[in-house]
């Protein structure tokens, strides 16, 4: 069944023209989706740190690049192959797929899927874009482009939500705060009466925060230069909050201090700052500590070794673990019952059209 509408689409959406340049909004021409593939007109979007890196050619510099990966929107067509989904649905667009049938969707050690891997280069698994400007091709973040009026993506990288989620909620959910969930749940899997250290306080680390409470941990430390982030924490779940800038003490130091001596049995590394990274590890207990690095600012940082070749394990982690069609929509389902309350998130919004002058 196809609902394809074979026009092509002319509508606002920000750009960015290269590294440093000023983020602008364009008229874009969005194609109609091809085999397997939607056409989402976008509803609400928000902002995540990776933004910043594409905008800045970072890992690739691909430009112009249409900005966004964080969303939420409606179905407004589809092409041939497309199941299970009808004009007017409310999905969230994600740059992680789930086949469900390769050999990692089937194993439990990794949400890497074989079949449609995650890409950083732009474009649609065919090799091709869906977005031009002014007869340019135009490329996309990750899978999709959510910070524009309309988006084709592969229907694999796509997730059919409850149409009563607020579209805040919804947008938070699709990338920062549950990556930081789930790396408590699915990559550290956090333990009942453990103690945990969370570096940088944007909405990954809320979401480490709130994930490692509701796994049991009793000491859960925030850490952050910015005073103003020490009540948002508080309201996740955090019970200690350190900034840096007040102690001539390291941070692993200060993390000791509240811990005994000991250290905690998890950091997680929200930040990507490389400093940041060697604290992190000594951060965490001798033998046994692992650290979760999720942040990332630069392709390559030193590693102190002898912070890991005393026992502790560091693991990297893409989208906090988890597994796009199956863990997503538990997630849901807590922000749903009010298990989790996304509120503390919001800061501000605007539309699309005051971009320029934000």
């Amino acid at each position: 069944m196809t609902t394809t509408n074979s026009h092509v689409i002319t509508c606002k959406g920000i750009v960015s023209w290269g590294k440093g340049e000023p983020l602008k909004v364009e008229e874009i021409q969005v194609e109609p989706p091809k085999s397997n593939e939607v056409r989402v007109k976008m509803l609400y979007a928000s902002v995540c740190r990776t933004d910043l890196l594409f905008a800045n050619g970072f890992p690739i510099p691909a430009f112009p690049r249409v900005m966004g990966h964080e969303g939420v929107g409606v179905v407004e067509s589809f092409g041939e192959g497309v199941t299970g989904l009808r004009e007017g649905d409310l999905v969230i667009p994600a740059y992680i797929a789930e086949c469900k049938t390769c050999e990692t969707c089937m194993s439990e050690k990794t949400n890497l899927c074989l079949k449609y891997p995650l890409s950083y280069n732009g474009l649609m698994l065919d090799g091709s874009s869906r977005m031009s400007i002014r007869g340019q091709t135009a490329y996309h973040a990750f899978s999709c482009s959510t910070w524009c009026q309309y988006l084709v993506i592969n229907v694999n990288f796509l997730i059919k939500i409850d149409p009563k989620t607020p579209l805040p909620d919804a947008s938070f959910l699709s990338c920062g705060f549950s990556i930081g969930y789930g790396a408590t749940w699915k990559e550290a899997m956090v333990k009942n009466g453990s103690s945990v250290a969370v570096f940088g306080l944007g909405a990954v680390a809320l979401g480490a925060i709130k994930g490692a409470k509701s796994h049991g941990a009793i000491k859960v430390i925030g850490i952050d230069n910015n005073p103003m982030k020490a009540a948002k924490g508080r309201a996740f779940g955090m019970t200690d909050f350190i900034n840096p800038e007040e102690s001539d003490k390291s941070i692993a130091e200060l993390v000791k201090d509240l811990t005994a001596g000991m250290g905690v049995d998890y950091s997680f590394e929200c930040t990507g700052v490389p400093p940041l990274i060697n604290q992190a590890i000594q951060s965490t207990k001798l033998g046994t500590g692992k650290i979760i690095q999720m942040g990332v600012e630069e392709p390559n940082v030193n590693i102190n070794i002898i912070g890991l070749l005393v026992g502790r394990t560091l693991k990297g982690s893409i989208f906090g673990g988890l597994k796009a069609k199956t863990d997503l929509p538990i997630i849901y389902s807590k922000c749903k019952n009010r298990e989790i309350q996304l509120d503390e998130l919001l800061s501000h919004e605007i539309k699309l059209e005051d971009v320029d002058s934000f």
